[in-house]
């Protein structure tokens, strides 16, 4: 009996024999020049060993996944809709390119984003996996994900490349993208985050993660990656980025900052499972400064080994010099500089407008992406590009138009951008804005709709993406308040004619004589 529990041990412990797992984590911190202080917190488990599933197997029961560091709730999400790659954002705020320059996260838009490579051939049709993921992903984070429904759906051919591998399979793979510019990230969506990590917000690096002050900086933001390589296997990545200003808390305008100022909190204990556990800090440049405790000094960055270094660690930079904000505007950080506008004061016509500023000295290829619900409508005959005032045929080549159909599609226009050296490149084009039914109109119809962000990808640097800040328009919307009106106005009649009557009713008139 003893024996045949023994070799029912081994066969049940075998599959995880074959996957190593590993985490990492690491924060970086790096000061910027309007004063704030930029900072990321990335954790990364590898599955080594493990290829995404295939999708051809999603009819049948699944092998039992047996996990001891990566993820479980999510990883029972991937293989259940055999997700290659994935990659979702939860932003709150505008990423300033100019001021900052790019991050080291590049998924930065307003609001939620959610885009997943998936490969063809599995039971169930892409749309319905694709349902079924933002469906389970929601629950997950407690976010409204299921709002992104086949009306936010596209699949863009140029802007969202793979960023790993795609399994080697005789499968074709397709990429679905949406994006929720009115959601953004909170509390809620940053409790499940932390149940994700092994050491949960306890010990290590997430220890730091206090939304008391992370929701309380000038930009936030959080990002679940999902990629897959034939040596690094499955690896799933979570990141939180912000961008605080230690100047508002500062009397003396003075830019020191620390782990207990910037968090209010510090590093107590290491993360036991941890296989790297790191802090990066960015050393300026030209400014004096004295960094706490002693670091490693590598190249132009400070370490700490948080696994090594004394208890509590609580870093800290001190600058020689108070903090004096320049003058004038700031020197771009970035090649491009972007600005989206949508003109027009009437609610049935407007005009989308795109300025790019190119700062560099040589011409800048760049891809250019509008996904566009179908509530605002292009005219593509009326798209022109112009420099200096003069209109121009070479600057938009290989673009693809997908037009929107009202109440099924959205709109998704590509197109490949070259920009003049040193030159301003103005984009205009005509829309027509959507007459809605009145059950269509959101709880709050006087605000208008949120639209999402254009992706601008530059094809150098590689891995750089831009993103435009969110519009809104105002739709014709009805007066919602006449049914109110109507309503008091009909109340007061009735209550008039029935105190008239029931006075008449209810009264005795006698005379009274007056002597």
């Amino acid at each position: 009996m003893w024996n045949i529990r023994y070799f029912l041990l081994v066969g049940l412990c075998v599959p995880t024999l074959a996957a190593i797992e590993s985490f990492f984590e690491e924060l970086s911190l790096r000061n910027l020049n309007d004063g704030k202080v930029a900072s990321r917190f990335s954790f990364t488990t590898r599955l080594e060993g493990v290829s995404p599933r295939d999708p051809r197997t999603l009819g049948f029961d699944d092998e039992a996944q047996h996990y001891r560091v990566f993820p479980l709730a999510l990883g029972q999400i991937l293989r259940e809709y055999g997700v290659s790659e994935l990659h979702l954002t939860l932003n709150a705020g505008r990423w300033d390119y100019d001021r900052w320059g790019y991050p080291e996260e590049k998924g930065v838009g307003t609001g939620a984003e959610l885009w997943a490579w998936m490969g063809d051939g599995a039971p169930m049709s892409i749309d319905n996996r694709w349902k079924g993921l933002r469906n389970a992903l929601a629950g997950l984070f407690c976010a409204s994900l299921g709002s992104m429904d086949e009306l936010r759906t596209t699949a863009p051919s140029q802007a969202f490349p793979p960023e790993g591998r795609l399994p080697s399979v005789d499968l074709p793979h397709q990429l679905r993208h949406a994006s929720l510019p009115s959601e953004h990230v909170c509390t809620e969506n940053l409790t499940p985050f932390l149940k994700l990590l092994p050491c949960k917000s306890l010990s290590g690096i997430a220890s730091l993660l206090n939304p008391h002050r992370l929701f309380d900086a000038d930009w936030h933001g959080m990002g679940v990656h999902v990629l897959w390589g034939e040596e690094e296997g499955v690896e799933v990545r979570l990141a939180f980025q912000s961008v605080m200003d230690p100047l508002r808390y500062s009397l003396s305008m003075s830019r020191d900052w620390s782990f207990q100022s910037l968090f209010s909190r510090v590093i107590n204990k290491t993360c036991p499972v941890a296989v790297s556990s790191r802090v990066t800090v960015a050393l300026p440049q030209q400014d004096a400064i004295e960094i706490k405790p002693n670091p490693s000094i590598e190249g132009e960055a400070a370490f700490f080994d948080v696994a090594t270094v004394a208890k509590p660690l609580n870093v800290g930079m001190h600058w020689q010099h108070n903090f004096q904000y320049p003058l004038g505007e700031p020197i771009p950080l970035t090649p491009l500089s972007v600005q989206r506008t949508l003109k027009g004061s009437s609610q049935d016509r407007g005009q989308l407008s795109l300025v790019i500023i190119n700062h560099e000295t040589t011409t800048v290829y760049a891809r250019y992406l509008e996904t566009m619900p179908w509530l605002v409508q292009f005219h593509l005959h009326t798209l022109q590009a112009q420099v200096k005032g003069i209109t121009s045929g070479n600057i938009i080549s290989n673009f693809t138009y997908v037009p929107a159909v009202p109440h099924s599609r959205p709109t998704t226009f590509e197109a490949m951008l070259s920009l003049p050296p040193r030159s301003t490149i103005h984009l205009t084009m005509d829309v027509t804005k959507a007459f809605l039914r009145y059950t269509e109109h959101q709880p709050d119809a006087q605000r208008g709709w949120d639209l999402p962000p254009a992706v601008i990808t530059p094809v150098e640097p590689l891995n750089s993406r831009m993103y435009t800040a969110g519009l809104l328009v105002d739709l014709a919307t009805p007066d919602f308040s006449m049914p109110y009106n109507v309503i008091i106005f009909t109340c007061s009649l009735m209550a008039f004619i029935f105190g008239s009557i029931f006075n008449l009713l209810t009264r005795k008139f006698v005379v009274v004589r007056l002597d």
